[in-house]
């Protein structure tokens, strides 16, 4: 294992602490977005060297890697740390299950409930989709996610359905998830471990009926994941501002790390229009853009120094 350590050459030799290795595999875009310079130099000093894993190359033929993502390498060297399971992200590659995990939890009498929109999948045939959404007792408007979630930008491509004609006009397979009015702030919920961060993001506004009379058809949903959407600096009625219950949201990400078997996800949040703390949950994001999110180099190298320090109590325990 590559681990904290110390070495001495049996006279009066100096102590000698090796890195933790993190191998990863990460697009270029991924990569650009997440080791910025200045976590790569905070994360170095305190012992953690990043270490791009070639997948061309056997893992056997690379590393020795302290933390990696890779389920063969797992299988093989049981003594190295793989943060999140493969199996357990395919979970939240589709949109019907990822957010079956908030349906079953019970949160309503903690500081709030959390719930998820009334949602369908529609597989096929689009000509069908008016009809299969009134019997569902869906109401307009709809926002229209591709089902499946690979990475590209098409599957995060959002629109807003605003009449029953329009519906037979989107691409299945798909899910349908009724929209509530949330004041335009939607609540960005970084999880990194045990860590939680929250950022306000600018969103859809509220959408009346005499809107959906006057704006029937099918329009591209903002994407709120970009950093210049950020609303944490805007004069914002504090009604609306104000940020989900601290218990509230510590409860649910224990209990998502919990169900999801994951460390490393974002959750998307927005508090209905009217209310204090009536909460729904509308997406599960695993590994978001972690560069947007505010202080993540310091947050980020504490998580990685955890696994550094339960492998030395480990170590330890051995010797």
């Amino acid at each position: 294992m590559r681990i904290k350590g110390k070495n001495f050459d049996g006279e009066g030799g100096e102590e000698e602490e090796q890195k933790l290795v993190v191998g990863y595999a990460l697009t270029l875009k991924k990569k650009k977005s997440f080791l910025q310079p200045e976590f790569e130099r905070l994360a170095c000093k305190k012992g953690i060297l990043f270490v791009a894993i070639d997948v061309n190359l056997p893992l056997s033929d690379q590393g020795p890697f302290d933390i990696i993502l890779h389920k063969d390498y797992r299988q093989t060297h049981p003594e190295v740390i793989v943060i999140d399971p493969p199996y357990a992200i395919q979970h939240l590659h589709n949109r019907q299950s990822m957010l079956q995990d908030v349906v079953d939890l019970n949160l309503s009498d903690f500081h709030g409930r959390v719930g998820v929109p009334k949602q369908m999948v529609i597989m096929k045939d689009p000509l069908s989709i008016p009809d299969e959404v009134a019997k569902a007792g869906l109401k307009l408007p709809l926002v229209a996610k591709p089902l499946v979630v690979d990475g590209s930008a098409k599957s995060h491509e959002l629109f807003l359905a605003c009449d029953w004609s329009s519906l037979s006009e989107l691409e299945p397979p798909l899910v349908l998830q009724e929209f509530v009015n949330h004041d335009g702030i939607l609540f960005k919920i970084y999880i990194v471990g045990d860590a939680i961060k929250v950022v306000r993001r600018f969103s859809l506004s509220n959408v009346n009926q005499c809107q959906l009379a006057k704006v029937p058809g099918i329009f591209p949903f903002p994407r709120v994941s970009s950093a210049a959407a950020s609303a944490d600096d805007a004069d914002l009625d504090p009604r609306v501002a104000e940020l989900p219950p601290r218990p509230l949201l510590e409860r649910l990400s224990k209990e998502l790390r919990h169900r999801l078997g994951l460390r490393l996800f974002n959750i998307d949040m927005i508090r209905e229009h009217g209310t204090r703390d009536i909460f729904y949950v509308i997406d599960i994001n695993y590994f978001p853009g972690y560069g947007k999110m505010p202080d993540y180099e310091v947050i980020f190298t504490d998580f990685l120094l955890t696994f550094k320090k339960k492998k030395y109590r480990a170590i330890s325990c051995e010797d």
